[in-house]
């Protein structure tokens, strides 16, 4: 599927970037990776730390903002990934016409281009806080997915298609709550603080989220949001596996932030269909008989929904410390 292929990363210095980027070097042959960010210095240490790919490997400053640069970036491409984006719940309240150019104009900027740039599959890159959004951030990545499966009507008889992962904070990642009690741990103190004690969320690793945008690159046919089965755990756990006998005092939950990361919601599950390690939540608009996906999995039953608070599967506090094992917590 990706030997050969020509596979730009939009904000590929990210986490995601980098782990896709190795994930696909191991276990495929493509034709050359290119990372387009506008950080120079993120991208020197990248160009580093894969010194030995660097005839695979291709550095593109730019900004999703910028159309005219995405153009010239996607000469040749055959794939695209959308990973950039301002993510920070805060940084966009604060700075909401920054989010908006970043997520949305970014959005509709990476469309345009695939669509001008003879491009054969586009799959963006959404999360949890764009489902019953109460953020801006939330609010921006609902309107970027929907342009996203929107897209699909504008590219007419020709092969591309475009497709969305959904998934939440990934273990470990900056600025989710795992590095939080790691800082407050290297201190010296004895307690964590839970913002709600009945708080949960799910539990992916980076590979896992790879794993799931290879997934819709391979059997997309346009429009789909592809969600991974993932198991949940209460934050109180991963306190207590973190720092077995802290205290926990309740802070209160902060602005923007939900008890549970939902996934599906009952409005979705009109168009979802359940597989062996995914979900996916098809497009309900026809934009063309031929190239309408066809559900081949097992349809979720009406109201039904799928949250870190429902889930069937959990993690205990063994099972956490064991997943801790594998995530670099100093990064």
């Amino acid at each position: 599927m990706l030997n050969d292929k020509t596979i730009l990363i939009t904000g590929g210095t990210g986490s995601f970037g980098k782990c896709f980027t190795k994930y696909v070097l191991t276990h495929y042959n493509p034709k050359k990776i290119i990372i387009y960010s506008r950080d120079e210095f993120k991208q020197f240490i990248m160009q580093n730390e894969f010194r030995e790919y660097q005839d695979k490997l291709r550095f593109f400053i730019g900004d999703v903002r910028d159309l005219e640069r995405l153009k010239r970036a996607l000469n040749g491409v055959d794939y695209i990934i959308h990973a950039a984006a301002l993510k920070q719940v805060p940084a966009c309240e604060y700075n909401p016409n920054e989010a908006i150019k970043t997520n949305i104009h970014g959005a509709m900027n990476v469309i345009e281009a695939a669509l001008d740039c003879d491009v054969k599959k586009v799959v963006a890159l959404s999360t949890d806080k764009a489902v019953n959004p109460v953020n801006l951030y939330g609010g921006t990545k609902l309107v970027s997915d929907k342009l996203f499966v929107a897209a699909n009507a504008y590219a007419g008889a020709s092969d591309l298609n475009f497709s969305i992962v959904r998934y939440g904070n990934v273990a470990g990642s900056r600025g989710s709550v795992i590095p939080f009690f790691q800082n407050i741990i290297n201190k010296g103190d004895k307690e964590l603080p839970i913002t709600d004690y009945r708080m949960t969320r799910f539990w992916i690793s980076l590979t896992q989220g790879v794993e799931l945008v290879i997934k819709a690159l391979e059997e997309a046919k346009g429009g789909e949001t592809f969600i991974s089965k993932i198991p949940s755990f209460k934050i109180t756990d991963l306190a207590q596996a973190m720092l077995p006998g802290c205290e926990m005092p309740e802070v209160g939950i902060r602005e923007g932030e939900k008890l549970h990361e939902i996934m599906v919601t009952v409005e979705d599950s009109m168009t979802t269909y359940e597989y062996d390690k995914h979900f996916i939540v098809y497009p309900q608009m026809v934009w063309s008989e031929k190239k309408m996906p066809v559900p081949t999995g097992k349809k979720v039953p009406e109201g039904f929904s799928y949250s870190s608070g429902n889930n069937t599967e959990w993690l205990s506090v063994e099972q956490i410390k064991e997943l801790l094992e594998d995530i670099d917590l100093e990064k």
